[in-house]
């Protein structure tokens, strides 16, 4: 498995190129649900670009060393969102799409659990890797060789909070 490397500016990038692909097709959705925690950061600023409301979906499915194994994918019981009601045409949006289970299974929550709500669900993910089952409806970079992506926030997986505090002591 090759390394990807992203830094912040190349992320941002990404992210508003996304928003730019999402924007060129001229479909109009009144909803944003982000997988959380991956789709956490494209969710927010989609929602910024947008002026659409944002709901997050926790999920969990990775762990291991170096939280690089997949594992069973868990999904909160609720989304979390400030709406009484979810929109009916819902973007789902996360990091990436790997294997697709995350994705596919999603969609199925959603489904499940809003379907007197929802009459439309597109998927947008900055990364589509040629491994995934689900092909996302707009993405930025496909990825024929699947990759590790090093995303930038990643270094806070590898920092304990005492690590930072000792770093930051000469600053305060």
């Amino acid at each position: 498995m090759s390394d990807l490397y992203v830094s912040w500016s190349e992320y941002h990038q990404k992210i508003e190129t996304l928003a730019v692909k999402i924007y060129q097709s001229g479909w109009q959705f009144n909803q944003i649900v982000c997988i959380a925690r991956g789709g956490l950061r494209v969710g927010d600023i989609l929602c910024r670009l947008y002026r659409q409301p944002l709901a997050i979906l926790f999920s969990s499915s990775y762990g291991g060393e170096d939280n690089r194994q997949r594992g069973k994918i868990t999904f909160s019981q609720h989304l979390s969102m400030t709406q009484t009601n979810l929109g009916n045409q819902v973007l789902l949006v996360d990091d990436l799409v790997d294997s697709g289970r995350s994705l596919t299974e999603a969609i199925n929550w959603l489904q499940h659990n809003y379907s007197r709500e929802i009459t439309e669900i597109r998927t947008a993910v900055i990364w589509y890797k040629s491994c995934s089952q689900t092909i996302p409806d707009y993405y930025v970079d496909y990825l024929e060789d699947d990759p590790w992506i090093h995303q930038p926030f990643e270094c806070y997986e590898q920092t304990s909070i005492a690590e930072l505090a000792s770093q930051l002591t000469h600053i305060a």
